[in-house]
């Protein structure tokens, strides 16, 4: 039985997770439940799964959280802080993490159960977009088992059979994207788009910070750097392609010219069932594309001058030391700042150029040196927020 570890199980990838953990009663166990700021929704949660232990990042739910675990008669223990997160992640009552939590607030829960020799399911991928040779140092160390959840490096993961990429014989690693809701639109299309219409993805059901890095390519470009990391390729051998179905959720071309790809429906419960039950394969309660009925798979490259956050993910990949951290840092206030209507769409790219060159790169030689790069760029980026709302006031 594998106790595992839910970390971001009220956001659409926790519930994903647990889909598929119920589905499998006797092999999967959810032991630890963890949460940013949804009380309640954890709550609800915890009377589904009855899990032994239930975190909330924010101190002050700790009293809602209990007292209502107490009322309802689960024996789950009540736990609060970014602190107890990273200790449960760490602690001997799960064997496998899955990294759910979206932004910084995950690198600190994720770097302890690498270096407790965790088996971990990563969706955070600011934890490696922050602090990736750390992590993966980390991993190497501990014995830690990562395998990637999000559909374009689980499809690597997969290609490579589980293995990391051996540059003698792998050429480049293909990431798709879909192209999110803005495919094919102008630069001046964008100028007054929504944030409904940002969020409004053709394919996929995600959050609203993330569905914004679609439509920008920022997470695309996050990804770039994450594959870096994750199979020790260089970026000069890592490429995008934009498939609008996302059937094909990345590929590995060979280099003996074979290209491999792996397939599947836009559900992340196919990913999630992969990385807990890897190397065997079980019910994700997702049944296979139907590739007759779909017809026809299209790939085109992305519009990089449009979409112009992409580059900028190569660009810090390109500095290293700090500047993955000063790319994510900014990228959060400015799709933050987005979302709360106070700049404008390509007002995001314009924001994160601007942190990016007022901080840029130092070594990254310990988490105190990347969180305070992470803070450095957050004042640089909010004052250039605060400067381009100024300008459309």
């Amino acid at each position: 039985m594998k106790r595992i570890a839910v970390l971001g199980a009220t956001g659409s990838i926790g519930a994903s997770a647990l889909d598929v953990i119920a589905r499998h009663p006797g092999r999967f166990r959810a032991s630890v439940l963890g949460a940013n700021a949804r009380v309640d929704d954890l709550i609800a949660l915890c009377r589904i799964h009855r899990p032994d232990h239930a975190v909330i990042a924010r101190d002050e739910h700790y009293v809602t959280l209990r007292d209502a675990l107490a009322t309802a008669g689960l024996a789950t223990q009540a736990h609060a802080g970014p602190e107890a997160l990273a200790a449960l992640a760490a602690g001997p009552d799960c064997d496998t993490v899955i990294a759910a939590i979206v932004g910084a607030a995950g690198m600190a829960s994720t770097l302890a159960a690498a270096r407790t020799g965790k088996h971990l399911l990563l969706a955070n991928k600011e934890s490696v977009v922050l602090a990736g040779d750390l992590l993966m140092r980390a991993c190497r160390e501990h014995g830690a088992r990562v395998i990637p959840i999000d559909s374009e490096h689980n499809a690597i993961f997969q290609c490579l059979h589980g293995q990391a990429a051996d540059l003698d014989r792998v050429a480049k690693l293909i990431l798709t994207a879909s192209g999110g809701p803005f495919l094919n639109r102008s630069r001046a299309e964008l100028s007054e788009v929504t944030a409904e219409q940002a969020c409004n993805h053709p394919n996929w059901k995600m959050g609203r910070k993330i569905s914004v890095d679609s439509a920008t390519l920022m997470n695309k470009g996050l990804e770039v750097i994450e594959a870096h990391w994750l199979f020790g390729m260089p970026a000069a051998r890592i490429d995008v392609l934009v498939h609008p179905q996302s059937i094909v959720h990345s590929m590995v071309e060979f280099g003996d010219g074979s290209t491999l790809a792996q397939m599947g429906r836009p559900d992340m419960r196919t990913t999630l069932a992969c990385g807990l039950a890897w190397p065997e394969r079980v019910d994700s309660g997702v049944a296979p594309p139907d590739l007759g009925q779909i017809g026809a798979l299209s790939f085109q490259p992305p519009d990089r001058a449009t979409f112009a956050c992409l580059d900028l993910a190569y660009d810090a990949l390109a500095a290293g030391g700090t500047a993955g951290a000063t790319l994510n840092a900014a990228n959060e206030v400015a799709v933050a700042s987005f979302l709360d209507g106070r700049i404008g769409f390509l007002d995001i790219p314009a924001v994160i150029a601007g942190t990016l060159d007022a901080c840029g790169s130092q070594p990254a030689d310990s988490l105190d040196t990347l969180l305070a790069a992470d803070a450095t760029a957050r004042r640089h980026a909010t004052g250039c927020v605060e400067r381009r709302t100024g300008a459309h006031a």
